[in-house]
């Protein structure tokens, strides 16, 4: 109750300035509709009251009815509220960007397959792992492309991952710069949170030029799966890239405990933004709709005749 009270407030409050001015009006309407108007400038008020008989007039809930549903409308237009609106996504879940490598280096083993074969199929295992959760996928070598914005349907990013190889990239090289402020700017774009996910076997890049385009896109939460051996020189430098913009290293596994912990890191971190409430006030003004729509009921009241029936 105390939570209540202090939250509340009117989302327009300058709309409260029709109270004052509807009681101007109503005072006014009311000294043009008074038939004695023009006596009571002649004749003694005292003697005006003795000599006229106004209680129906003093009674008339039309004359309170009608200031009263101003003063209502006026509350509404105002828009008391006390509570912020859900958050529309937080019962969603956030998405999830897959930024595969594609360069001749994914081409090789260990691991056996080739790392590029293993990629696209923990791809197909995370799809299937966050079926109706969105998904998306960009490919980057020395160039960085959008496959799919993050969909619902995962099924189709393992299919389409399945397609991707060096040869299918217009530029070889290693542009993970590019391909963060890519998949991060798209997530910016949607307004709905979400993390990366960084697929690669090594980062031949500087991690300061990763972490300005990071930083450029307002620094998702992002995720690095590395494809070859944790001890390895090639997994170190996505080490070194991680530990510039804040982000996590996961080790490739036989089994699916890789995968388990990329949808918590997803889960954990990218929803954290979007859960909860808003930052929009909900209005209650609309719970005046019944009372203000009695007040002019009241108002169209057929009045009684003061003239004796023949």
């Amino acid at each position: 109750m105390m939570g209540l009270l202090h939250n509340f407030h009117f989302v327009r409050p300058i709309g409260l300035v029709l109270i004052p001015i509807a009681f101007a009006v109503w005072w006014y309407w009311q000294r043009q509709l008074d038939p004695l108007r023009g006596w009571r400038q002649q004749i003694d008020p005292d003697l005006l009251e003795a000599l006229v008989d106004d209680r129906d007039a003093k009674r008339d809930p039309l004359r309170y009815a009608m200031v009263a549903g101003w003063i209502v409308a006026a509350i509404a237009i105002a828009g008391p509220t006390w509570k912020l609106e859900p958050n529309p996504f937080a019962e969603d879940a956030p998405p999830l960007m897959i930024v595969l490598k594609a360069s001749e280096s994914m081409l090789q083993s260990p691991p056996s397959p080739s790392r590029m074969e293993r990629a696209q199929l923990k791809i197909n295992d995370l799809a299937k792992a966050r079926k109706g959760d969105p998904l998306g996928l960009l490919a980057y070598s020395g160039s960085a492309h959008l496959v799919l914005p993050p969909t619902q349907d995962t099924a189709v990013i393992g299919e389409m991952a399945a397609e991707i190889s060096p040869d299918v990239m217009p530029v070889p090289g290693d542009r993970l710069d590019l391909a963060i402020a890519a998949a991060g700017g798209l997530l910016r774009e949607q307004g709905s949170g979400g993390s990366l996910l960084v697929v690669a076997d090594t980062a031949d890049i500087d991690p300061s030029e990763v972490a300005k385009a990071h930083r450029s896109v307002g620094s998702p939460p992002i995720d690095f799966l590395a494809l070859t051996e944790p001890d390895s020189a090639e997994t170190q430098t996505l080490r070194d890239v991680a530990a510039a913009i804040g982000g996590s290293v996961e080790s490739l596994s036989i089994e699916d405990d890789d995968i388990q912990q990329i949808l918590s890191f997803a889960q954990r971190r990218a929803a954290a933004g979007v859960s909860g409430e808003s930052n929009r006030w909900q209005e209650a003004g609309y719970w005046l709709t019944p009372l203000l729509a009695l007040f002019v009921a009241v108002s169209f009241r057929r009045k009684k005749s003061s003239q004796p029936k023949e």
